[in-house]
C-alpha cells in the first residue's frame, strides 16, 4: 500500500472520534456474544432457538424497539470492522524480507477480521430492515456452491480446516493468555478476574469454531452440503455428544464470558499497537 493510504490511516485512527466509534465496536461485539452466550445455554436446556447470529438479531429485532437495538450493533459492528482496516494500513515493515512478508500476513489476518465485522453488522442491518436470515442454510448453501466448482471439495475442505485453525487460534490464544498484550490492564484482583474471563472466552469460542470447521470438513469428504453447517449446527452437534447438555452450557457460559470480556476490552483496549 501506498504511503499516503497509511498516512490517512494513521491520521483517522489518532481522531478521538474513531477511536471511541472502535471501542463502541468492541461493546457491540460484546453484547452479541452475551446474547448468543444466553441462547445457547437455553439450548442445553431444550430451546429450539437458533444459536447464531442470526439468531440473535432475529431474537433482539422480537423485543420492543429492537429494531434501534439491531441498528446500533450493526454500527458498532461496521466501526470496529472500518477500525481493523485502518489498523491494516499502521502495520509497519520490520528489518530484513521476513519482516515485510510478516507485515503483510499480520495485514492480510487484520482486513479478514474487519471482513468479518462488516459482514455481521451487515446480517444485523438486514434484519433490522425485515430480513430473517437462517445461518445454517446459507452455510449449506455456499457449500454447495462451492461444491459445484471443479475441485470443489477440496476447496470446502481447505475452509473447513482454515476454520477449524482459527477455532485451536482462540483456544491456544486463551490457554496462553495472548491476548493481554492488546489490552492494558489494571493492576491487582480486578486485572486478573479480567484475564480469567478472557482464558474461559476465548477457549469456549474457539471449540465453538473449531466444531463448525469439523463439520465443513465433514461436508467436503462426504461431498455433501447439507453436512455442513454454522454455529447452530455446531452446538446441535455437541448437544447430541455423551453429556452435550453439559458442554452445550459450557460453551455458553464460555459465551457470556467472552461477552463479558469484549465489553471489557472497550473500555482497556489498546489501540496504539
Amino acid at each position: 500500500m501506498g504511503t499516503s493510504a497509511d498516512e490517512a490511516a494513521r491520521e483517522a485512527t489518532s481522531t478521538p472520534a474513531v477511536r471511541m466509534a472502535a471501542r463502541l465496536g468492541y461493546v457491540a461485539n460484546g453484547v452479541l456474544h452475551l446474547i448468543l452466550g444466553a441462547i445457547i445455554t437455553a439450548v442445553a436446556f431444550g430451546s429450539d432457538a437458533d444459536s447464531d447470529q442470526s439468531g440473535a438479531f432475529k431474537a433482539i429485532a422480537s423485543a420492543p424497539l429492537g429494531f434501534v437495538a439491531l441498528w446500533a450493533l450493526a454500527g458498532g459492528l461496521w466501526a470496529l470492522g472500518a477500525w481493523y482496516v485502518l489498523d491494516g494500513f499502521l502495520q509497519r515493515d520490520r528489518p530484513g524480507a521476513k519482516g515485510s512478508a510478516k507485515k503483510w500476513g499480520r495485514r492480510a489476518s487484520l482486513w479478514a477480521r474487519a471482513g468479518v465485522y462488516l459482514a455481521i453488522g451487515g446480517i444485523a442491518a438486514s434484519v433490522a430492515l425485515g430480513a430473517r436470515p437462517n445461518g445454517d442454510q446459507s452455510t449449506e448453501e455456499a457449500s454447495r456452491g462451492v461444491l459445484s466448482l471443479p475441485g470443489g471439495a477440496f476447496l470446502l475442505g481447505a475452509g473447513g480446516i482454515a476454520i477449524g485453525a482459527i477455532g485451536i487460534g482462540f483456544i491456544v490464544i486463551g490457554v496462553r493468555r495472548g491476548f493481554r498484550k492488546k489490552v492494558d490492564l489494571p493492576a491487582g484482583a480486578w486485572g486478573r478476574a479480567v484475564v480469567g474471563i478472557g482464558v474461559v472466552g476465548y477457549i469456549a469460542k474457539g471449540v465453538s469454531l473449531a466444531t463448525v470447521g469439523v463439520l465443513v470438513l465433514v461436508a467436503a469428504i462426504q461431498v455433501d452440503a447439507d453436512a455442513a453447517g454454522g454455529l447452530d449446527a455446531a452446538i446441535q452437534t455437541l448437544v447430541g455428544l455423551p453429556y452435550g447438555p453439559i458442554l452445550v452450557v459450557a460453551v455458553g457460559f464460555g459465551f457470556l464470558a467472552y461477552g463479558v470480556f469484549c465489553v471489557l476490552r472497550g473500555w482497556y483496549a489498546r489501540l496504539d499497537d
